[in-house]
């Protein structure tokens, strides 16, 4: 591992062609310059300079590792430059994992409201399923993930993440206009056994609400069509192929030309949605207000 110090060093002693100056600028001593020298000869493997009498130069070796200094230290300053903004909670970018839905009920809002309370966060928004946003978080790709909560996912007491509640929303029972039961005020899921169903993939946190709500009405519903939009499981809908649950949010705006929406009789199945971060991170001075301005929009939303 290259050390950061042992760079400006390098550079130092590029710029300054002797040790005794580079020494000087360092605030160092000639002999701790060259002692930093050769542990990074130790480091890289390679002889990276060269003394003699009118004072050092650059191996070729030393050249090609002073570019990649120069691109590295650079970067440190603009890493140093962005926390001291973020010590002040002032400015910084925070990306958001969210799937499409959760991006236009609460994420959207979210980033509206911080344009006027703290216009110095920007947000920087990923589209993708609950089941991915998680470990991007995880990972570190994204800060924030807005999920929802589906078999498998880490639990809410995960030592991992903190979780933050949004909304919850019920899913909405999609029939063709031709179904039999199209004229129901409610519908309820096990008369539903026996008919063609379209819902999203496995995989989809949406596809486990379905069917465990259809587990619990006593069957497992046969997916004929699959689709992770809910614009094309619609339109199947309407197209007399199959009948469909759909989270009731997803379907405002929508032509629900072709197809009638009930309540489904009993407790509707719900999905939940939530924000999740790296636990431990919830405080951060950029995050918390997103987190904050996320909650809000939920409570809007729910």
């Amino acid at each position: 591992m290259i050390e950061a110090r042992r760079l400006h060093i390098l550079r130092a002693v590029a710029d300054h062609r002797t040790l005794t100056a580079a020494a000087a600028a360092l605030y160092l001593t000639p002999s701790a310059v060259s002692q930093q020298l050769t542990a990074l000869e130790q480091e890289t493997g390679h002889r990276l300079v060269e003394r003699g009498a009118k004072g050092v130069r650059l191996t070729p070796a030393g050249e090609i590792l002073l570019g990649h200094t120069n691109a590295v230290l650079a970067q440190l300053e603009r890493a140093e430059a962005e926390l001291a903004a973020y010590s002040s909670g002032a400015a910084g970018t925070v990306t958001v994992a969210s799937f499409a839905t959760g991006i236009a009920l609460v994420v959207a809002p979210a980033l509206a409201r911080l344009a006027a309370s703290a216009p110095g966060i920007r947000l920087r928004v990923q589209d993708a399923e609950g089941d991915a946003s998680l470990p991007m978080v995880l990972d570190r790709q994204v800060d924030i993930a807005v999920a929802v909560e589906y078999r498998g996912a880490p639990a809410a007491d995960d030592p991992r993440l903190t979780h933050v509640p949004l909304y919850a929303e019920p899913f909405d029972a999609v029939v063709p206009v031709t179904h039999r039961l199209a004229d129901a005020d409610e519908v309820p899921l096990a008369e539903l056994a026996k008919d063609a169903w379209i819902g999203p993939y496995p995989g989809n946190p949406c596809h486990d609400v379905v069917v465990l709500a259809c587990e619990h009405a006593g069957f497992r519903p046969c997916l004929e069509h699959s689709s992770d939009d809910f614009r094309a499981v619609v339109a199947l809908a309407s197209a007399d192929a199959g009948v469909a649950l759909v989270p009731r949010s997803a379907l405002r705006g929508m032509d629900l030309t072709g197809v009638v929406v009930r309540p489904v009789d009993g407790v509707a199945p719900t999905r939940r949605v939530f924000a999740a971060v790296r636990r431990g991170a919830e405080g951060h001075p950029l995050i918390r207000p997103v987190l904050e301005a996320l909650g809000e929009a939920g409570e809007a939303a729910g």
